[in-house]
């Protein structure tokens, strides 16, 4: 498949609201994949000989080539300029093409091992990491148009489970991607990780992860679904890194999914949400537990309240 390379070059006295509000724009066209470039990155020396430190600061998302592109470019340009604007962010773009193969080296270069929590270290597969005590790697192949599993809305997710995850409980993961909640949950204790996903590409990409995490096929199972359409079982802690407005319906049904007192937690929501999400979460029964904030995103974990 053909996709087409958007790199926003950019320049800005905040440079980390900069990146938010840039890969905001991808992320609301459900692009999931996007790379971050910065000067001040440290290179490490397990990153590998392909390793660039990049010389400007730029956000760059992948566009498909299909009858949406126009579209999309047009979106991403006009709300540019709007940040330009409104929030004095100058910024360039330049379009590249790109086929897969092309798409998956650059992933290669510039996604490395990252300590997401005191505990948790994400590793491409193809990086040497040397772990250190007690550390949980989680190993990720991100595969075509999935994050790396290093954005606020993952992190947040990965610690909540390793927070609320008991050990020998049951774990269901709704949307999966590549996979990484599953692994995460499955390397802390979890003996039944099952995920959701209606994209062929996610099933395929969760279950090489697993496998290559030595993650048993007894434990786990990967289904196509939208949401929890097909789940017939019960978990004791659900998550859901999704968006604000499939988290709001997905709140509807997601209950049936959880033993009772079981915790959910949701992500991918952005913090000018969090009052909808949360009057809706209380309208329906949950009790909130917790709530995390980085960047402009926010993550909560709330329980399914006995009645």
């Amino acid at each position: 498949m053909k996709w087409i390379e958007a790199k926003v070059i950019f320049d800005s006295k905040d440079k980390q609201l900069a990146v938010d509000l840039i890969s905001n724009l991808f992320y609301d066209l459900d692009l999931t994949g996007v790379v971050i470039e910065s000067p001040e990155i440290e290179s490490l020396e397990d990153w590998g000989g392909d390793a660039i430190i990049p010389e400007e600061y730029a956000v760059i998302g992948y566009l498909p080539c299909d009858d949406k592109l126009e579209k999309m470019r047009k979106f991403v340009e006009e709300n540019l300029s709007r940040l330009e604007k409104t929030n004095g962010i100058g910024c360039k773009i330049i379009y590249s093409d790109m086929n897969e193969e092309d798409w998956a080296q650059t992933w290669k270069t510039y996604f490395r091992p990252e300590k997401i929590t005191a505990n948790i270290v994400i590793k491409p597969t193809w990086r040497e990491y040397i772990r250190e005590h007690d550390e949980i790697v989680l190993e990720i192949d991100p595969g075509m148009a999935f994050g790396t599993g290093t954005h606020p809305t993952t992190r947040m997710c990965i610690a909540m489970i390793e927070k609320y995850l008991k050990k020998s409980s049951t774990f269901l993961d709704i949307g999966t991607g590549s996979g990484i909640l599953m692994i995460a949950a499955a390397k802390l204790g979890a003996i039944k990780v099952w995920g959701t996903d209606n994209d062929n590409v996610a099933l395929d990409t969760a279950y090489k992860n697993l496998i290559q995490n030595r993650i048993s096929e007894s434990s786990f199972k990967i289904l196509a679904a939208d949401l929890v359409d097909q789940i017939t079982e019960q978990f004791d802690l659900v998550a859901a890194n999704l968006t604000t407005k499939t988290i709001l319906i997905l709140l509807e049904d997601v209950k049936r999914v959880l033993v009772q007192d079981g915790i959910f937690v949701c992500s991918g929501i952005l913090e000018t949400d969090k009052d909808e999400v949360l009057k809706k979460m209380k309208d329906l029964g949950f009790e909130r537990v917790e709530i995390l904030v980085k960047e402009e995103w926010i993550s909560i974990a709330c329980r399914s309240k006995r009645q």
